[in-house]
């Protein structure tokens, strides 16, 4: 009877590893044709104003896949160091707001 549970344990963590893998090799792809939409957009010579919100779009979801994904916050055991990125995130747009304000005023 326990092998068959071993059994059942080592298939079932076969396939929660490979469902890994995918999104893994699925978010990795969307971040190089994300990187490749960024330089096609410097490239083309599009206008500052509508190439820049369109580059800090693809970087911003970029950053968010490489959390996510590659840092492994979407487990459980990483609620410390999601609080001290997200906390060192928050004091960065507080700094760059604080700076902006402080710049155009």
């Amino acid at each position: 009877m326990t092998e068959n549970t071993g059994s059942k344990l080592d298939s079932f963590q076969k396939k929660k590893n490979k469902e890994e893998m995918q999104q893994q090799l699925i978010s990795f792809a969307l971040m190089i044709v994300f990187t490749i939409l960024a330089f096609v957009v410097v490239i083309t010579g599009m206008d500052k104003m509508i190439a820049i919100p369109i580059l800090i779009t693809l970087a911003v979801v970029q950053v968010g896949f490489q959390f996510y994904y590659f840092m492994h916050m979407k487990h459980e055991g990483h609620e410390m160091a999601a609080v001290m990125i997200y906390g060192g995130v928050w004091a960065a747009l507080l700094t760059l707001a604080g700076l902006t304000v402080i710049t155009w005023w």
